[in-house]
């Protein structure tokens, strides 16, 4: 999960991209970066939020009408400086780059760039990877002005490469912006247009909201396996390159995008206000004795509220928010998750005590963060404390780009709901059905026909994943994990 914004506009845009990524912040904490264009490049790429990296002196120097933008959330690569995005290459043109996803033979990829093209990737990021293939795909057309057919045979090469899920957006020099999504449309992409000049102004990003706060309008989404590129002269030009069946991921709409999002013409607040309703069901037929309903903030809050609503029982947000602490479940170690939990939630013991509490929250990943969340509500005196997710257990490694891709890290990998209970330390863990999370979202959309849903039920939709392939990504991470804890020692 990353957040990507690229923008070709009729006015210098590092104030753009600057808004338009504090918008998409929730997508990406580990690092931001911005490169704008106005005949060079001009980078500015570090650790931490946006509101810390970029400062004034970066506005006056990141100067140009054309630029990207990136939150980055790691699943390959660390949190080294020289992870972050966007990406850039001097030739052919000049072209830079960011993407939200994850490729998942990029190891392979590595080697055979540097082995067939000599091309040196010089960090652990995966776009660069994309990035080496894309340019090396316009190079070989050997053209001095790009035509869209050449635009999009490079991205029909990176098609052909690439194994995983990736949304990207791109800017060769004096060419045009380019923008493309996996053939099965797995992470999310929008653009839209502002008529604010002779020739409109253009953008791209992860989620609609962020184009909202720029104000660009008329915004569709890029659908799977499409390429937009948008010329030099500003005219717009589609192509459908690969068609596959449309699979968003569906923990978009549990957990990563904004309530006020749209994520292919789903609203994501309408979409857990959907699962809340569904979820209802599930929780009354355990004929649980329920005083409070309590969300687990900020995701859990729109379905708690229907749950509480459907059930006639008390809604008490009774946790309260530091607001200044990052997304725990997007924390890189255990042991960083756990201890933020403490300082990011704080319970109002009074709204705790002597009840049978309900607890709400998306999703219960490694069990960490809810246990001791558990732990908080009993301190305060509660007498029982039911945990419901309003997503269903999840289980496999997902390797499209949620930063969850080793077995064990599964609370619920081999252990029924009553299991995951005793572990997390709740007197009942109530779930989602699978075939409800997919209700919710088609109530909204009937058209989403497929999604991607391998965390959940290890179907890994492209097809192309193998047993061996995750074992090796298994290692890769341990291995990585086991490196960075060295460092830290």
């Amino acid at each position: 999960m990353c957040g990507v914004i690229g923008i070709y506009s009729n006015n210098d845009i590092f104030a753009e991209l600057y808004q338009g990524l504090l918008a998409i912040q929730h997508r990406g904490q580990d690092s931001a970066g911005i490169i704008t264009y106005d005949g060079r490049f001009h980078t500015k790429k570090g650790n931490g939020l946006v509101r810390d990296i970029f400062t004034p002196d970066h506005a006056r120097r990141l100067t140009g009408h054309i630029g990207i933008g990136h939150t980055r959330y790691p699943t390959i690569g660390g949190g080294r400086g020289e992870d972050a995005q966007p990406f850039l290459v001097y030739s052919p043109f000049g072209i830079m780059m960011a993407h939200n996803g994850n490729v998942v033979n990029y190891a392979d990829l590595k080697k055979l760039l540097f082995e067939k093209y000599h091309r040196l990737l010089n960090s652990d990021n995966d776009v660069e990877s994309i990035l080496n293939i894309f340019a090396q795909k316009i190079a070989d057309q050997k053209t001095g002005v790009l035509s869209p057919a050449n635009v999009f045979a490079a991205v029909s090469g990176v098609f052909k490469e690439i194994i995983g899920s990736y949304s990207v957006v791109s800017y060769i020099a004096g060419q045009g912006l380019v923008a493309f999504r996996d053939p099965y449309g797995i992470k999310p992409l929008v653009y839209g247009v502002r008529r604010d000049g002779i020739v409109p102004s253009y953008a791209v990003a992860s989620e609609s909201v962020s184009l909202n706060i720029m104000n660009y309008g008329e915004i569709r989404n890029i659908a799977p396996g499409e390429a937009l590129f948008i010329d030099r002269d500003r005219n717009v030009h589609t192509k459908r390159i690969r068609k596959r069946p449309h699979s968003p991921c569906l923990f978009e709409w549990v957990y990563f995008a904004r309530p006020d999002s749209f994520i292919d013409e789903v609203n994501v607040y309408r979409c857990r206000i959907n699962l809340g309703m569904l979820l209802t069901e599930e929780i009354r037929k355990s004929g649980l004795h329920i005083d409070v309903v309590v969300p687990v903030p900020d995701s859990a809050r729109d379905a708690a509220i229907e749950i509480a609503r459907k059930l006639n029982l008390k809604y008490r947000e009774a946790l309260v928010k530091n607001r200044y602490i990052g997304r725990t479940f997007i924390m890189p170690e255990a042991d960083e998750r756990r201890s933020s939990v403490r300082m990011k939630l704080n319970p109002i013991a009074s709204e705790f005590k002597d009840k049978d509490v309900l607890l709400v929250d998306d999703s219960i990943v490694r069990g960490n963060t809810s246990r001791a969340i558990i732990d908080m509500v009993r301190e305060c005196g509660a007498k029982h404390v039911y945990f419901a997710a309003y997503s269903p257990p999840l289980r496999y490694p997902c390797v499209y780009g949620i930063d969850m891709q080793t077995r064990t890290e599964f609370v619920a990998r081999h252990s029924d709901a009553d299991q995951v209970a005793r572990k997390i330390g709740a007197d009942k863990v109530i779930y989602q059905t699978l075939d409800n999370l997919k209700k919710a979202v088609r109530m909204e959309n009937p058209r989403l026909k497929q999604f991607c849903a391998a965390c959940f039920d290890g179907c890994y939709i492209t097809g192309d994943v193998t047993p061996e392939m995750l074992q090796k990504i298994e290692r890769e991470r341990k291995d990585l994990q086991a490196h960075q804890l060295e460092l830290n020692i």
